[in-house]
This record gives C-alpha cells, structure tokens and sequence, in this order.
C-alpha cells in the first residue's frame, strides 16, 4: 500500500514561514506529479501548488503565487512546500498528494491525483 505523510504543520504568527514536507512511502508506483492542496472549516479542498516530476515545472495558486514555493526530489519522492509571508487566510488543514499519471484535466484538479496524504494542521494567528 501506498502512503503518504505530511509534517511540518503548526501555529505560526502572520508574517511568518512554515515548511512542510511530504514523503510517499509502500509498493512501488510511478509519480507523474506531487501536489499540495489545503481545506479550511466549511470550504472545499483547493489547490495551491504542484510539481510535475518530467521536468519540473511548477503551478500554483493566485493567492499563494510569490509566497509559496513547491520543490520535489523525484529519486526519494519527496515534496516540499514552503510558505513564507503566512495571512491567516491562509489557516488550513494541507495535504500532500501524488498522481501515477498524466491526466488531461492538469494538476489544479484534484481528480488528478491518485494517493493523499492524512493532512497537517496549519494555524496563522493575526
């Protein structure tokens, strides 16, 4: 079985960064893209940011471009999102996700992903 685990979460004042980190672990499995999307009490999951694993090209959100930055290390299938500049709208629970394979809909789907993590709680206090 496949996993994913997330770490890096916590309670930060505004103003400040975090690093969160995704590893996959379990069988063996292709990863075409990794992809970290947030969820926030009484709205839906939304995409913030993705790493394609061919070559590297990087998508995000409107409202976390310049803030946030996605990075990967495909041999240990590993992502890393840092968050600099945090807003507390930006208070979520973040999720790290992995797709197996390239999907028309693009990576700011989240159909496009095929294994998810359980999610780490990120708080910024105003």
């Amino acid at each position: 079985q496949v996993q994913l685990v997330e770490s890096g979460g916590g309670l930060v004042q505004a103003g400040g960064s975090l690093r969160l980190s995704c590893a996959a672990s379990g069988r063996p499995f292709s990863t075409y893209r990794m992809g970290w999307f947030r969820q926030a009490p009484g709205k839906e999951r939304e995409f913030v940011a993705a790493i394609r694993r061919t070559d590297g090209n990087t998508y995000y959100a409107d409202s976390v471009k310049g803030r946030f930055t996605i990075s990967g290390d495909n041999a240990k299938n590993t992502a890393s999102l840092q968050m600099n500049s945090l807003k507390p709208e930006d208070t979520a629970v973040y999720y790290c996700a992995t797709g197996t394979r390239i999907r028309l809909a693009g990576s700011t789907v989240r159909d496009s992903y095929d294994y998810w993590g359980q999610g780490t709680q990120v708080t910024v206090s105003s």
